[in-house]
C-alpha cells in the first residue's frame, strides 16, 4: 500500500468526520470562538457515531478501527474547529488509550465504554506549574496508605468538563499513573485561540485513585501516550493547515486586482503552491507514523517528526493565508485569524517543538544529544 492510499474502512471514516464537521461543526465554529462556547453536545453525537473511540476495540464500546483512522477523524474534525478537534484528541489519545493499555481488564471494563460511546470526557493531568517539559519535576504525591492523590495539575484539556482523568503523581521517590473521578477545576484557562476547548487548573484533593500500571511506571507510561498523542496533535494541526488553504485558494479565485483574479499572480500562486506541497508533506508524515503504531512498530521519533513539520507549517501558513486575504484577513469576516490563533499552540502542547527537536536529534544521535 502506497503512503496516499486508503483501505475502503479508512475512506468511510474520513467521509463521516467530514461530513459531521461540515454539517454540525463549521457553520456554529465562528459563534463558539467569539462566545467562547464548549460544544457539550457535539461531543454526544460524535460519540453516537462512534468518532470518540475511534481506535478503541468494539469489545470496550469504540469502533475498532486503526490510528490511522483516528488520525484522518482528527484531521476532518480540526479543518472545522480546531478547539473540537483537540477536544476529541485529548479525550481518546492521552485520557482513554492508557487505561486500554496499561488498566487492568476490570479497569478497561469499567471505565473505558462510557468514554469511547461519548456519554463521558476524558482528561490527561501530567503538567504542574512548576513541571512541564520538565515532568519529572512534579509534585503531586500518592499516598499509598489511603489510596489517594493530591497536588494541582495545570493547562489541562477538558478540565472543566471531563469525569475521568488519567493522573500522574509521585509515588513514594517513583512516578505513577493513576485513574481518578475525584477532581476540582479550579479555573479555566484565558487562551489565545482555541476557544471552543476546555483547558483548566485542576486540584486533587485526597482524591481516591486507582493506579494504572505497576508502581513506578508512570513516566513510561506518559512519554508512551505522548508518543501516540503527538501523531494526533500532529493530524490536528494539518486540519487547521488545510482550512487556511481552503480558504485562502478559494479567496484567491474570486478577488479581482487590476482587472483579473489575485490568484493569477505569480506571487499568490507560487505561495499557495507551497502551501498546498508542505501541507500534503505534513500529511504524508503524519500517516507514516499512524502506520508504524498501528503496526506495532517503534513510532517515538516518527510522532515527534510529524508533530514538529506539521505544526510549524500550520503557523506559518496560517499567517499566509492572512497575507493573501490582505485587510480582509486580519478581520473577524473571514476565519484566517481564527486559524493563525489556533495554530500556534500545536507547537507547545503534547511537547514543544523544542523537545520534538530534542527526541528526534537523540534518535539520531543517542544520548550525547542535549
Amino acid at each position: 500500500m502506497s503512503v496516499t492510499e486508503l483501505t475502503d474502512e479508512q475512506r468511510e471514516i474520513r467521509d463521516l468526520a467530514r461530513r459531521f464537521a461540515e454539517e454540525e461543526i463549521a457553520p456554529h465554529a465562528a459563534t463558539w470562538d467569539r462566545e467562547r462556547t464548549f460544544p457539550l453536545d457535539v461531543f454526544g453525537r460524535l460519540g453516537e457515531l462512534g468518532l470518540m473511540g475511534v481506535c478503541v476495540p468494539v469489545e470496550y464500546g469504540g469502533a475498532g478501527a486503526d490510528h490511522l483512522s483516528y488520525a484522518l477523524v482528527l484531521e476532518e474534525l480540526s479543518r472545522a474547529d480546531a478547539g473540537v478537534g483537540v477536544t476529541v484528541a485529548v479525550h481518546t489519545g492521552a485520557g482513554t488509550l492508557p487505561v486500554l493499555a496499561h488498566g487492568t481488564e476490570e479497569q478497561r471494563r469499567r471505565i473505558v465504554p462510557p468514554l469511547a460511546q461519548g456519554h463521558e470526557l476524558a482528561a490527561f493531568a501530567l503538567t504542574e506549574p512548576d513541571a512541564g517539559s520538565d515532568a519529572a519535576a512534579m509534585r503531586t504525591r500518592y499516598d499509598e496508605a489511603t489510596g489517594t492523590v493530591t497536588g494541582t495539575k495545570q493547562w489541562i484539556t477538558n478540565g472543566s468538563y471531563a469525569r475521568h482523568v488519567t493522573v500522574f503523581a509521585r509515588d513514594g521517590e517513583r512516578v505513577s499513573a493513576f485513574a481518578t473521578r475525584t477532581f476540582e477545576a479550579v479555573r479555566e484557562e484565558e487562551k489565545l485561540g482555541l476557544h471552543s476547548s476546555s483547558t483548566a487548573d485542576l486540584r486533587f484533593e485526597a482524591s481516591p485513585a486507582e493506579r494504572l500500571g505497576p508502581p513506578g511506571a508512570g513516566m513510561r507510561i506518559a512519554l508512551s501516550t505522548l508518543d501516540g498523542g503527538r501523531i494526533g496533535i500532529a493530524a490536528q494541526a494539518v486540519g487547521i493547515a488545510q482550512a487556511a488553504l481552503d480558504l485562502a485558494a478559494g479567496y484567491a479565485k474570486q478577488r479581482n486586482a487590476f482587472g483579473r483574479p489575485i490568484g493569477a499572480f505569480q506571487a499568490i500562486s507560487h505561495k499557495l503552491a507551497e502551501m498546498q506541497t508542505e501541507i500534503e508533506a505534513a500529511r504524508a508524515l503524519v500517516w507514516r507514523a499512524a502506520r508504524l503504531k498501528d503496526a506495532g512498530r517503534p513510532h517515538t521519533v516518527e510522532g515527534a517528526q510529524a508533530k514538529l513539520f506539521a505544526s510549524r507549517v500550520a503557523r506559518h501558513w496560517t499567517g499566509e493565508a492572512i497575507q493573501v486575504l490582505g485587510g480582509y484577513g486580519y478581520t473577524r469576516e473571514f476565519p484566517a485569524e481564527r486559524y493563525y490563533r489556533d495554530a500556534k499552540v500545536t507547537e507547545i502542547y503534547e511537547g514543544t517543538s523544542e523537545i520534538q527537536r530534542l527526541v528526534i536529534a537523540r534518535g539520531l544521535l543517542g544520548e550525547i544529544a542535549g
